[in-house]
């Protein structure tokens, strides 16, 4: 073998080993970044799956107490070491504590107007960190006692002398549902009592004190064989949208977000429709 032959064959080992290092190289940083970009990525996830916990306060409309009340148990079974507590009542009663200081997360009412109550409060207690967002809507029926004696009908039926009815105040979202109804009917009815929510109004048939109330149908299918429920087509004219939204001030606001979230799923939505409840 010549010199120069020794000279390249040694020139292209030196050259080969050269290309191996750098590729070894290469493929060590390449495998750190790949590392470095998953760690990266775990951390983010990790950061996004931030766990909840604490107690999520929220006010609902009474009409929303079968259905919320599942939900709240969905929602601390898929988030252990938090608990949400209900404040069920009439959605105008809930609206004035909000804006008087009770502390709470989220509000779901049983109508925009009693929603705007809150919505609109500008200074003070009240508000909402979210824009109010309609999740269902809930209409009208006539709760009377079980097997209907007084052969009640239609809503004119209501109207009939001797017949002892009770309405959701006035200034109630189902008591203001209740009064356009009659309205259009062009009937004048005077109620034995005037309730102040969904739920009062039909427990005073439910205890056989009043023959027959308007109520939601979400109240009349809860109440099982306690009652019997007769539609009117009236209703379809009265039919309610039921906001929910964030309070401005709410302790628990990232929780809260969730617990919204559930209710606009389609796991909430199922629950909802199920009790009776429109959607949206």
């Amino acid at each position: 073998m010549t010199r120069y032959a020794r000279r390249t064959r040694r020139t292209v080992q030196v050259t080969g080993a050269g290309v191996a290092a750098l590729l070894a190289l290469s493929a060590c940083s390449s495998g750190s970044d790949a590392s470095s970009q998953k760690d990266s990525s775990s951390s983010a996830s990790a950061g996004s799956a931030k766990k909840l916990t604490g107690t999520v306060t929220v006010f609902a409309a009474a009409s929303l107490k079968e259905s919320f009340t599942t939900l709240g148990k969905d929602f601390e079974k898929a988030h252990p070491g938090t608990k949400v507590t209900f404040s069920f009542g009439g959605s105008d009663t809930l609206a004035a504590s909000i804006t008087g200081g009770a502390p709470a997360d989220v509000f779901a009412a049983a109508s925009p107007k009693t929603m705007a109550i809150v919505a609109d409060k500008k200074d003070g207690k009240g508000g909402t960190a979210t824009a109010p967002s309609t999740f269902v809507r809930n209409q009208l029926e006539i709760a009377t006692l079980p097997g209907n004696p007084d052969k009640v009908a239609s809503l004119k039926d209501l109207t009939k002398s001797g017949l002892k009815v009770v309405l959701c105040d006035k200034t109630v979202p189902c008591g203001a549902a209740a009064q356009k109804a009659l309205d259009a009917s062009k009937l004048t009815l005077t109620p034995a009592s005037y309730e102040q929510d969904v739920k009062s109004a039909l427990t005073k048939v439910e205890l056989k004190e009043a023959d027959a109330a308007v109520v939601y149908k979400t109240d009349v299918k809860a109440a099982g064989d306690k009652v019997e429920g007769v539609e009117f087509p009236e209703s379809a004219s009265a039919i309610n949208d039921y906001p929910i939204a964030l309070l401005k001030d709410a302790p628990n606001a990232e929780a809260a977000r969730e617990f919204i979230a559930l209710v606009q799923s389609p796991q909430g939505q199922k629950v909802l429709t199920a009790a009776g409840f429109l959607k949206p």
